[in-house]
């Protein structure tokens, strides 16, 4: 006979669609505007820096990476990592998303308070997310045997608590990335509108390819919150039988 869990049905599923959609809208907005040229030439590396330059920040530099939009901000090297079709393009969408690459540095040179904690979370994070679903398995094992033979859900229950604990650091990364993200792409419009970087018509493009890598963000942040309710609707009351 075949379990179905109405939980996933119900919860999990859903969000695993919306994330799909997100996805398929990030690609579709950047295959769009990775083919409209900015009017002035510029190129990704070139926004970039002049960003970097006009807010005074020095000490970052910018510079390629390999990959399709692996592009992001490294505070320990202080570095601006460009994917290629973004650091040597010249599309609408190389420029947006090089201007919020550099709103992320600016946010790290100005201390911006949800990127500091964000920062100062990864390493429990990085642990939480090896150790938690491991725990959980192996909690799950251990809670069957012994209901089997005691009829109590034993140390396996707590295991499962520890587990779901500590899956619960990942989605408080994930809850604080928002706001960063966010703000990142909000700075990212405003340097570009104010810096005459970009066209009326091209600003409205980079804000399609922004908005659509945000959405990626809050539905792996629904994912996440759903499959922890989930956990919890299943496991989260401790039986005697």
């Amino acid at each position: 006979m075949f379990y179905i869990d109405p939980y996933y049905i119900i919860l999990v599923l859903p969000t695993v669609i919306f994330t799909l959609i997100a996805q398929a809208m990030v690609n579709s907005a950047y295959r769009k505007y990775s083919q409209v040229p900015n009017t002035r030439g510029l190129t990704g590396k070139m926004v970039a820096e002049a960003i970097l330059q006009s807010a005074g920040i020095y000490g970052v530099i910018v510079e390629p990476i390999e990959g399709n939009l692996t592009d992001h901000y490294d505070p320990k090297a202080q570095a601006v990592r460009l994917s290629q079709g973004v650091y040597n393009g010249t599309s609408v969408a190389a420029i947006g998303i090089a201007a919020h690459e550099c709103g992320h540095a600016i946010q790290h040179h100005e201390s911006y308070s949800p990127l500091m904690l964000r920062n100062a979370i990864i390493p429990a994070t990085r642990i939480g997310s090896q150790l938690s679903w491991p725990l959980i398995i192996v909690g799950i094992l251990l809670m069957n045997m012994t209901a089997r033979y005691s009829g109590d859900t034993g140390i396996g229950w707590y295991i499962i608590m520890a587990g779901i604990a500590l899956f619960g650091l990942s989605v408080v990364f994930q809850l604080i990335t928002l706001p960063v993200e966010f703000n990142a792409s909000r700075r990212a419009m405003g340097i570009l509108r104010n810096g005459m970087f970009l066209t009326q018509d091209e600003l409205t493009g980079a804000r399609k390819v922004l908005t659509a890598a945000a959405l990626t963000y809050v539905a792996a942040l629904a994912q996440s919150l759903a499959n922890m309710l989930r956990l919890l609707l299943l496991y989260g009351r401790r039986r005697r039988d």
